[in-house]
């Protein structure tokens, strides 16, 4: 009996330290976006969300639309690799020297920071390719920083598919290709939104790689060979020139308020294909 209630009591000790903790993650974030909500939100308008900057004043249109250029540009060029990648480690490779080549370069590239993939893409893309301060430039560099993402957690999602899907379809004749089109990847669809949403996250709030490769470029961008600044790049350079606070604070709320609709979209997306795929 003593050793059951000394269990019992060990626990609920940690069941507690685990609750408090969690209560404290949440409420430092809740703090944080209460924070920077209050700061920004009196200066959001139509006006601000549709005009240019000029000095202190204008808005952040053209932020939003080279935002936007880039997220997406750096999505359709670093999912399909990652998710190809993830199915030859999890589908097709056996281990050997190149599992442990493919692994290694992942996990490289997941712990360099983002300002040598800034530096990487101003020497090779911007120089080197003449592509010049561009969306594309800093679309392929954003799009190699966020591939150990896609990759790791696609390999997880794929992983979690039951084998019993993989043989009952190899049972009917199925080739290995179709099985995994037609099979696992429907199935493994919510954790690659999983990948994608992370990406998109890591991407819209990045500023070191984009100010290296896509510039500062004030206008809309009317082609991916021109200069775009981003909503990131923006609350950046009002909070360090001190131009004005309140317009960094209200530029973060619209980041933020971005980024939580991406989120909620794809989750619903991901719900969606739970109940055709359960």
């Amino acid at each position: 009996m003593n050793n059951l209630n000394t269990r019992a009591i060990k626990d609920n000790i940690v069941k507690l330290i685990i609750w408090v903790s969690s209560f404290i993650t949440v409420g430092i974030l809740v703090w944080i976006l209460a924070y920077v909500i209050k700061n920004g939100i009196s200066e959001i308008n139509i006006e601000y969300l549709t005009t240019a900057p000029h000095g202190e004043e204008g808005g952040i249109f053209p932020m939003i639309i080279s935002t936007i250029y880039i997220v997406l540009l750096s999505v359709i060029i670093s999912t399909p690799i990652g998710v190809c990648a993830a199915i030859y480690l999890v589908e097709y490779a056996k281990p050997g020297k190149i599992v442990r080549l493919i692994r290694f370069a992942t996990e490289s590239l997941a712990g360099i920071p983002s300002i040598i993939f800034g530096l990487f893409g101003f020497i090779f893309f911007v120089t080197i390719l003449k592509f010049g301060f561009s969306i594309i430039a800093g679309a392929i560099t954003l799009s190699i920083m966020v591939l150990p993402t896609i990759v790791r957690t696609t390999e997880e999602a794929l992983k979690s598919v039951p084998n019993s899907y993989r043989e009952g379809s190899l049972a009917l004749g199925t080739s290995k290709l179709r099985t995994i089109i037609k099979v696992v990847l429907p199935s493994a669809i919510p954790g690659i939104l999983t990948a994608v949403i992370l990406s998109v996250g890591r991407v819209v709030g990045e500023t070191a790689a984009v100010y290296f490769t896509a510039g500062m470029g004030r206008g809309i961008p009317t082609s991916f060979k021109e200069s775009g600044m981003t909503l990131s790049v923006h609350l950046y350079v009002l909070a360090k020139e001190g131009i004005s606070f309140n317009k960094a604070y209200a530029t973060a709320t619209i980041l933020v308020i971005i980024v939580a609709l991406i989120n909620l979209s794809a989750n619903r997306i991901a719900s969606r294909f739970r109940k055709t795929n359960p």
